[in-house]
């Protein structure tokens, strides 16, 4: 069985595992931080339009030498990539787990993205030449990369009152409140 870093609490979830993906780990951590808590189709068209440079990917924490763009006013943030390869990677797991979503009887139009976790994985050792015959490290970042979406609980109403009924409230007090209520009504100490 495969291990993913949460477990749902519920049984209206399906999920999505990519291992050792051939994608830079910071894009796509940026990318996964952005579509976090959308709605299934909501996120894969947001997706689309990164592809496409309709939409930027804010650039939060991994922001180094990153270039500024008007396309992320909209998050409140200045700095923004297009990191198509990460999108791409994540649209087919958000396909994936529309798929499993299928499977399971759950309906796609109500799921949202409740966890999504991008880790790194183990670095790809290649070697690149340099002047006076010298060899540096030529590393890959790939990454993990766990999803699982949730069905929206559709919220149902209270029934209403009957008329002759009165609602009672409840009043809460702090511990301080309550022992300044004590003294006063013992009228010790």
């Amino acid at each position: 069985m495969v291990k993913y870093s949460r477990e749902p609490d519920s049984a209206k979830t399906c999920k999505s595992k990519g291992a050792d993906l051939r994608v830079h780990f910071k894009n796509t951590y940026e990318t996964a931080q952005a579509i976090k808590g959308m709605d299934l189709h909501e996120a894969q068209r947001y997706l689309e339009d990164v592809v496409a440079h309709k939409r930027c990917v804010p650039f939060r924490k991994f922001a180094g030498k990153v270039g500024r763009t008007a396309q992320a006013k909209a998050f409140g943030v200045t700095k923004g990539r297009w990191p198509e390869k990460s999108c791409r990677f994540l649209l087919d797991l958000l396909k994936n787990a529309e798929s499993n979503a299928e499977t399971k009887n759950l309906d796609p139009e109500s799921m949202y993205i409740w966890h999504i976790c991008v880790q790194r994985a183990q670095q790809g050792r290649r070697r690149t030449y340099r002047a006076h015959g010298r060899i540096n490290p030529y590393m890959s970042q790939p990454c993990h990369i766990d999803l699982i979406l949730k069905e929206r609980v559709k919220n149902v109403e209270l029934p209403q009152q009957q008329a002759g009924e009165t609602k009672k409230s409840v009043i809460r007090l702090s511990k301080k409140q309550l022992a300044h209520k004590r003294v006063r009504v013992g009228g010790g100490h």
